[in-house]
């Protein structure tokens, strides 16, 4: 009795974990399997859409070689431990926010400085810039490469009461990645940063653990943060972006012919999905407030006190991110 039914829960476990996945592939005997981790859910995030075109691609131009199995929504690792199971080869492929490097390197922090790109079109100007190119390459020494830049938008505030001033943030606990330039931002409101994992987000807004969180349209959305806020602002006021990266030691360890078409399709794939960020953005913005969400809008002297408040972030960092890097970032 006892066999059967460890059996049937066997069973229901595979089919769990595979229906969490809308790119779980049947590897075939000799393919070398390729696990792409990442800690988004839904199917409409730009994340997602994109993880699973990589893995539809590889799986089909390297059939018999490589085999992408995508596992989303922290069901393989979560914020904290994927990092370091990509350098012990436990997963090939990641996507973190440009937040998760500060013990790695600085330098991502320009991109987490409050308004430093007034919108998505300038951040991926930025990108495509030299200086964000050479970023691609800035934890070598560590073991990670950067495979491109993957834009989710512009962030929003949202709390359990209308922020319209920041001095309406006073006092308040904000949800953060673990970004010491966010952690500052936030305390430049006169507020409390917490550091939190994606996941546990929805459960610390829902129980009052914290009072607000900041992301993008598509965040707000497919994990319904909007139903345990009061409203959200449209501050535009930070870019969330991830870094599609791998390893050192599994680009290494390719031989020419595949890693380079791995690198080509990592390419494609990323202009292709970031093409389609806006519009998936506006989308979700949209299906906010027909799902009953708040959104407020800032007249542009309003805004101007969100920024008037955080500019002074950049300076607090400049030594760490660098003067030029910081520059080079606002040209765009």
């Amino acid at each position: 009795m006892f066999k059967k039914i460890n059996s049937i829960f066997i069973a229901l476990t595979f089919v769990i974990v595979a229906s969490t996945s809308s790119s779980f592939a049947e590897c075939e005997s000799g393919e070398r399997v390729v696990k792409l981790s990442h800690v988004t859910g839904g199917t409409t995030h730009p994340k997602v859409v994109a993880a699973n075109n990589f893995a539809e691609r590889v799986n089909k131009e390297l059939n018999g070689k490589l085999c992408v199995e995508v596992y989303p929504n922290s069901t393989l690792f979560g914020d904290s431990k994927e990092l370091e199971a990509l350098l012990l080869d436990d997963v090939q492929m990641l996507a973190p926010s440009l937040s998760k490097f500060g013990s790695y390197t600085k330098k991502y922090g320009v991109f987490d400085l409050p308004f430093i790109f007034k919108d998505m079109d300038s951040a991926m100007s930025f990108t495509a810039s030299k200086e964000g190119k050479d970023l691609l390459n800035a934890m070598e020494d560590v073991g990670f490469v950067g495979l491109g830049y993957w834009m989710s938008g512009m962030k929003y505030f949202s709390a359990n009461k209308a922020l319209i001033s920041p001095k309406d943030a006073a006092g308040l606990k904000f949800r953060v990645q673990t970004s010491d330039v966010a952690k500052a931002m936030i305390a430049a409101m006169g507020a409390s940063p917490q550091p939190m994992a994606f996941a546990e987000v929805y459960g610390a807004l829902q129980t009052g653990v914290v009072d607000g969180q900041e992301n993008t349209w598509s965040n707000i959305y497919t994990k319904k943060f909007f139903e345990v806020q009061d409203s959200t602002t449209q501050t535009s006021h930070q870019l969330l972006a991830y870094l599609f990266m791998t390893s050192k030691q599994f680009l290494d360890s390719l031989d020419a012919n595949t890693r380079s078409t791995l690198i080509k399709i990592a390419d494609e794939v990323t202009v292709a999905a970031n093409k389609s960020v806006k519009d998936k953005e506006e989308a979700n913005r949209q299906n906010i407030l027909k799902a009953g969400g708040k959104i407020n809008e800032l007249t542009a002297s309003q805004r101007k006190q969100w920024v008037d408040a955080m500019k002074p972030v950049w300076k607090q960092f400049e030594n760490e991110i660098g003067a030029d890097l910081i520059a080079a970032a606002a040209s765009h």
